[in-house]
């Protein structure tokens, strides 16, 4: 009697995918939720700049304004640190407090990658001493602080000290009240521990947590796609562990794809409206695959020097690159599509661009479209 075969995963196409993805990215519909819960839902909202963040909930947040996430950054509720790949992102403070160990590896060894030769000498944990004593007293510039490092280390490499610090100690950027995207061009940082109330442990923990979070904020995904996202290597054998609670699927390249089994995954019919996406967006940027950035765009999208233009999307997908200016009372917003828009799609980019443009430059005179 012959054994049966294994069923094999279910396929999903990719607009399956794309859907999917876009539904718990609140990009299928703005959503009737509070900011901290938007934030909650993403997990961590790439904060490399200070304003992209406050584009991409606009995008996503129903009513949303931009005092909203100012408040919750002043009281506390939501922190911009560093934790993915290295780089800046909001975050709740609890998730911060949570996903901070997990992420910590990473850190150490991009300081490893980064520093090089220059690490060699650096005591590391005399380093972060000094630190914590410096910022117990108050927050202060990361200027400041390597200062403190000079003249406690005369002969030690300024910037190295600098860099090793801020990867090694977790710290949050302290917002500025009346800033107009909450935080200066040389923002002060404060202890993350002291700023939320909440010790932050020094242990690294397993990731498996936030893979969890992971795929209910951006899947279906493969092993490739978790990694971009976290920044963490090798995670193949943290997802090969929770695969008793997640549904497999295979896409039509046939690569495995993870999923939690009672996440959304609309149809690839449903429609998706012009939604345009906040340069350095995580749900652009951190993918291994092509949900939304045809491979023949790519060069468009992702450019020199790590930098991730803001996109527009049409049916779901990068259909176009946008800049925003402001000249004196003049604040223009420029699409650049990659091909012509047919003339109703052309009328809901125009549309959602002057709503963001006015979003984003309320007390411009004079409000420009070119599309």
């Amino acid at each position: 009697m012959r054994t049966p075969k294994a069923a094999l995963p279910d396929v999903l196409t990719l607009r399956q995918i794309n859907r999917a993805t876009l539904a718990r990215q609140m990009l299928l519909a703005r959503e009737r939720v509070t900011p901290l819960e938007a934030v909650e839902r993403l997990v961590a909202v790439q904060a490399q700049w200070p304003r992209p963040p406050f584009l991409g909930l606009w995008s996503r947040v129903e009513g949303f304004r931009r005092q909203d996430l100012a408040a919750l950054l002043m009281s506390h509720k939501v922190v911009r640190a560093t934790l993915l790949r290295g780089t800046l992102h909001l975050c709740t403070a609890a998730d911060f407090a949570a996903f901070r160990p997990a992420i910590q590896p990473v850190l150490d060894a991009g300081t490893q990658i980064i520093l090089k030769d220059r690490v060699k000498g650096l005591d590391i944990p005399k380093l972060v001493a000094q630190a914590r004593t410096v910022l117990a007293q108050d927050p202060c510039t990361f200027e400041v602080l390597r200062d403190h490092f000079v003249r406690a280390n005369p002969k030690l490499d300024e910037r190295a000290m600098g860099y090793a610090v801020r990867m090694a100690l977790p710290l949050v950027q302290v917002p500025t009240a009346g800033d107009a995207w909450s935080f200066p061009a040389n923002a002060c940082f404060a202890l993350a521990d002291k700023w939320i109330g909440k010790k932050i442990a020094a242990e690294p923990a397993a990731p498996d947590a936030l893979v969890l979070r992971y795929l209910a904020a951006y899947g279906p995904s493969s092993v490739a796609d978790v990694q971009a996202w976290s920044g963490l290597p090798r995670l193949r054998d943290t997802l090969e562990k929770l695969r008793p609670k997640l549904r497999v699927f295979r896409d039509e390249g046939r690569r495995e794809l993870f999923d939690l089994p009672d996440a959304p995954r609309p149809q690839g019919d449903v429609p998706a409206p012009v939604r345009l996406v906040a340069d350095y967006d995580n749900v652009i940027g951190t993918r291994a695959d092509e949900r939304f950035v045809a491979k023949a765009h790519r060069p468009r999208v992702f450019l020199s020097a790590l930098r991730l233009a803001a996109t527009v999307l049409v049916d779901g997908f990068v259909a176009g690159t946008w800049k925003l200016e402001r000249k004196k009372d003049v604040a223009t917003l420029t699409v650049d599509a990659f091909a012509p828009f047919a003339p109703r799609v052309k009328k809901d980019v125009i549309a959602e661009a002057e709503a963001l443009l006015h979003f984003a430059e309320p007390d411009a005179k004079k409000h420009e479209v070119r599309a």
